[in-house]
């Protein structure tokens, strides 16, 4: 890839000094040796701040967006592609040559990829812990696959949606994968999961996890003491990753 210019790209999102995303485009520029890109965090305390990238850094090409940030930040794109605007959260951004900037989902592309390997005939529904910006990429790509699936939420508002007291062994027995969307059981907090009742998952259950530091949450080491299969998020965000920098460079 020829290098006429600096490049610059970077993650928006709050609290993000643990970016994989950073890490992985910073190694993988240097194994391209491409020494006029570089990716870095934008780490804003709310989405207000975020003209003021735009208007500061000028070599900016493309971006990730990751928690809180994925809805928010619609309002001050120009344009969206279709699943984008059909899930109604972005995660990446390209900057076009007119200067526009377009918001694309590779969630779906990352997730639906990392964990189709795993299901099996008998995984016909499935239950979304959290309902934030990812949750409806996961929901989307269930759909596509004719996966049926609930959300469960803290405080359930929609008709999808259910409460963590509703999981009983009836519905976990029903619904046989599992998918943490929430940041519980990130690192630091490394000991706390979702509060499921384990107790009623089996060898039959998939439990898949956002979440990719640690490499086992808590919420995969109780599904796995019960002989459930068990992902973690780095494939999904390795995949994504690459399909940032596709949609940037074509």
């Amino acid at each position: 890839m020829e290098e006429k210019r600096n490049k610059l790209f970077g993650l928006l999102g709050k609290d993000i000094s643990y970016s994989f995303s950073r890490g992985y485009f910073t190694e993988k520029f240097k194994n391209l040796e491409l020494k006029k890109h570089k990716y870095v965090n934008f780490d804003i305390q709310q989405i207000t701040d975020f003209p003021s990238i735009i208007k500061n850094e000028e070599f900016l090409e493309g971006m990730n967006v990751t928690i809180p940030y994925k809805e928010e930040v619609i309002t001050y794109l120009d344009k969206l592609d279709k699943t984008a605007k059909k899930i109604g959260a972005v995660n990446t951004i390209k900057f076009t040559k007119r200067g526009n900037l377009k918001g694309y989902n590779t969630d779906v592309f990352g997730f639906e990829n990392s964990i189709k390997p795993f299901i099996k005939k008998h995984h016909k529904k499935a239950l979304i812990l959290g309902t934030g910006g990812a949750s409806k990429a996961i929901a989307f790509a269930l759909k596509k696959n004719d996966i049926k699936f609930k959300f469960v939420s803290r405080k359930p508002q929609r008709k999808k949606e259910i409460s963590y007291a509703d999981l009983t062994e009836e519905i976990l027995e029903k619904y046989q994968i599992i998918i943490n969307s929430t940041p519980v059981g990130t690192s630091p907090d490394v000991d706390k999961s979702p509060n499921i009742p384990y107790q009623f998952i089996t060898e039959k259950h998939l439990l898949f996890d956002l979440i990719y530091n640690p490499e086992i949450t808590t919420f995969l080491a109780k599904g796995k003491e019960k002989g459930a299969t068990i992902k973690n998020g780095y494939e999904m965000l390795e995949l994504q990753a690459e399909e940032s920098w596709r949609i940037w460079n074509r």
